[in-house]
């Protein structure tokens, strides 16, 4: 795991290594409620992997659950990012400026997650 510090607020854990068995550790740490989606993503994408023969299943699990992991270690950027998906999920108001806040919080946790 690499090390990080962002001020007081900081990341509740290090960002995990890309690998399915450092992601679930740092899931059950942060997210445990989410193990089992995890876990039945990860044995999908086994799956076609196999059945295509090709590597591109298991990069996407390890590109989502990295993403997610590097929003949900920072509660506060987790938090925003529920309120903004809400806003946007209501359709009361004109969802652009959150579509816009949502993307960028997901390039950030991308860019921390080294993707």
């Amino acid at each position: 795991m690499s090390a990080q510090t962002d001020g007081p607020y900081g990341p509740l854990i290090p960002m995990p290594e890309l690998t399915p068995d450092a992601l679930r550790a740092a899931v059950a740490r942060i997210a445990p409620s989410r193990i089992p989606a995890l876990t039945q993503h990860l044995f999908e994408a086994t799956t076609n992997a196999q059945q295509t023969q090709s590597l591109a299943p298991l990069r996407a699990f390890v590109h989502s659950w990295a993403v997610f992991v590097a929003i949900e270690r920072h509660p506060h950027r987790a938090a925003r990012l529920r309120e903004l998906e809400a806003v946007v999920n209501a359709g009361e108001q004109d969802p652009a400026s959150a579509i816009t806040e949502i993307r960028a919080i997901r390039e950030a946790a991308e860019a921390e997650a080294g993707l």
